[in-house]
């Protein structure tokens, strides 16, 4: 039953809101959707954290440890996402940045790519997984041009053509991977399940499987961000509202390396070694190389925090392919925390460009003297993300820096090189924008400031504290994934 209410909820709540639009009531009826999706997925989580992972649907639907937890994270980060989204688009509409149509586009079209990112992550078909990729890219691209402003289009076009490639190169290596599970299973969709993939890896034919990760991990690397893939993210960041590259670099980032990791265990099963962890690992080492380096050279504040999400992401794909237990478990952790932060890092980003009317970091100055809790909240949210204890993600980064260094040393300096440039980078670019010398703004922005709060409280608890179910949780998750 939670099952279904998890998809049911967001799919309706994207047809109510196609009628609804631009009423009086959208942006609760958003919230509320987004709220009865997340409570959903509550329920589901239990069902798998008390009886183990399960099937459903006649086999289309498969929920286990590593799943449902992104699952949950996404509806969480989409309903705080909707409760900010709420007085920023107010803001937009009442200045003419979009208009009634757009109101009633954007709404529809964000409880639309939630749907997308649930069903890619909890179906058991690798095709159907393809497919709702497909949507959640689609989705995205028309939220990114929302503004109707050339460079919006632009960065638009960018996004559809470069992940449309990716798009096709992951079909191919899908298709290869079920011309390899054909020969066990015959024709039919029994070779397109996950629980059939894995339980007979050892059966599928290794060459074929190696091809097809080549033609995956470059495809679906596109959707992640990881370089020399990664040129959409920036523009779709910096142009699309801001509540879109929130759920951007907190969730669709997430649900892509998702089914990456997923084809890795069945092609690790299907050839016996880690050739495919030695691949992820030059990914996430180049992203985070090329991303923290780059965080020096960018104007535009939320460009800036794009290439913090590449390095960000970069780190767990290092992670999961380096493998092991305490890399596995760092890479769930990093996740899950990246997520968090990162959300709420854009959404006092986006006050701030609406305070100083422009996401020039040169001219956003003083932000805590406008307006204390966005300036606070920005900084805080820089320093967490910059990984400094005590918060979330300096455990998960210590975890992974740990498995490096015992699995990998010859790796561990490269790693270190890239979070302490990107440490430097965004110290640097962020105190001028908070505590420099400006008037206090004067305005009437009426900020949201209760998911930052929110968010920030609860990467502070993950970094002194790991809940006793949510460390059982990652345990079985990385046992899934060896």
């Amino acid at each position: 039953m939670a099952l279904i209410l998890v998809f049911v909820t967001s799919l309706l709540g994207a047809v109510v809101l196609a009628f609804v639009g631009d009423r009086k009531y959208a942006h609760e009826i958003n919230i509320i959707g987004s709220g009865a999706t997340f409570a959903a997925s509550i329920f589901l989580a239990y069902e798998v954290y008390a009886t183990g992972p399960m099937l459903a649907g006649d086999d289309f639907f498969f929920v286990d440890a590593f799943n449902v937890y992104l699952a949950v994270l996404t509806a969480f980060v989409s309903t705080t996402t909707a409760i900010f989204s709420r007085k920023y688009m107010k803001f937009e509409r009442s200045h003419g940045r979009v208009g009634h149509k757009s109101m009633r586009f954007y709404h529809a079209m964000f409880q639309l790519f939630i749907f997308a990112m649930l069903l890619a992550l909890l179906t058991n078909n690798v095709g159907v997984l393809w497919i709702s990729m497909e949507l959640a890219t689609l989705s995205t691209v028309l939220l990114v041009s929302l503004y109707r402003t050339p460079a919006a289009i632009e960065a638009a076009w960018k996004y559809f053509i470069l992940c449309g490639v990716g798009i096709a190169l992951a079909l191919f290596g899908t298709v290869l991977l079920y011309f390899a599970a054909e020969k066990v299973f015959g024709e039919g969709t029994q070779g397109l399940l996950w629980t059939n993939l894995n339980a007979y890896a050892g059966s599928l034919e290794p060459t074929v499987l190696s091809l097809a990760f080549i033609f995956l991990m470059v495809g679906y690397g596109t959707k992640v961000g990881l370089v020399p893939l990664h040129n959409w993210l920036p523009d779709a960041h910096s142009e699309g509202p801001t509540p879109i590259s929130a759920v951007l670099s907190g969730l669709l980032l997430n649900v892509a390396l998702y089914a990456l990791v997923r084809c890795k265990v069945i092609v690790d099963g299907a050839t016996g070694s880690n050739k495919t962890g030695y691949i992820m690992m030059a990914f996430g080492l180049l992203s985070i190389i090329v991303a923290s380096f780059s965080l020096l050279r960018q104007k535009d504040i939320k460009r800036m925090f794009a290439y913090s999400s590449i390095e960000h992401m970069g780190i767990a794909t290092f992670a999961f392919g380096l493998g092991g237990p305490v890399a596995t478990f760092g890479a769930l952790l990093h996740m899950l925390v990246h997520s968090i932060t990162k959300s709420a890092i854009f959404f006092t980003v986006g006050h701030a460009a609406q305070m100083n009317s422009t996401q020039d970091m040169s001219r956003i100055r003083g932000l805590v003297k406008g307006n204390p809790l966005v300036g606070w909240g920005l900084m805080l949210g820089v320093v967490a993300i910059a990984g400094v204890p005590p918060f979330g993600v300096f455990t998960s980064e210590f975890l992974i820096l740990t498995a490096a260094m015992k699995n990998a040393p010859y790796l561990a300096p490269v790693f270190l090189l890239g979070i302490a440039v990107a440490f430097a980078a965004l110290m640097k670019r962020v105190m001028p924008m908070v505590f420099g010398d400006a008037a206090p703004w004067q305005g009437s922005l009426k900020a949201s400031h209760f998911p930052v709060i929110l968010h920030l409280v609860l990467i502070l608890i993950l970094g002194l504290y790991m809940p006793v179910f949510l460390n059982d949780w990652f345990h079985k998750a990385a046992e899934l994934l060896r």
